[in-house]
């Protein structure tokens, strides 16, 4: 919410507070009684801003089926499409999102798979590592255990759980991950 609607919200709730204090008792004994139910509050909530200058890469196939991947294990494990555009964002930097197998001299360590997790690690097999279902699902495993995930920075939950040598690098994912969850999440 911003500053202004923040500000204009707590002033009418200030003034209903201060009107209910001081006219309450006088008007509460004038008034005959009424049959009132609970009025539900609506609070528009937005997306966290992206942190710095996106970056936006071109999908193929491939790549868009594990997008799809990512959000059905996302759903799978019960958690929200915060936890998707983490995800997301997570395996663009790493791979392009793209289930890249061991890569040579080119490889980083032992790295694998679209979130490129380490079997030398813990993070499993070569075989499990390279399935985007059990990459993702280990992923959001970890990002489960990083307190306040939800409300952290993305580049700050994502490094929480991969541990990267560049840990600000997952902020240039965030708005083309959240579009993707945004046109995939209900297909």
């Amino acid at each position: 919410m911003n500053t202004i609607m923040r500000k204009s919200v707590l002033s009418v709730a200030g003034l209903a507070f201060a009107g209910g204090v001081f006219a309450g008792p006088i008007a509460a004994h004038a008034a005959a009684p009424v049959d009132a139910k609970p009025v539900a509050v609506a609070v528009q909530t937005t997306a966290p801003k992206p942190q710095g200058d996106q970056s936006h890469i071109s999908l193929n196939d491939e790549q868009t089926a594990n997008v799809k991947a990512i959000i059905a294990a996302t759903k799978k494990a019960g958690l929200p499409e915060r936890a998707a555009v983490i995800s997301i964002a997570t395996s663009l930097q790493e791979s392009k999102l793209e289930n890249l197998g061991h890569l040579g001299d080119a490889n980083d360590h032992d790295s694998l798979g679209l979130f490129q997790q380490r079997p030398s690690s813990g993070w499993g097999t070569p075989e499990q590592i390279t399935n985007p279902e059990y990459s993702t699902t280990a992923f959001l495993k970890g990002l489960r255990q990083v307190d306040g995930w939800q409300d952290m920075a993305l580049t700050d939950a994502a490094q929480t759980v991969q541990v990267s040598a560049y840990p600000d690098a997952y902020a240039q994912w965030e708005q083309q991950a959240t579009d993707l969850v945004g046109q995939h999440w209900n297909s």
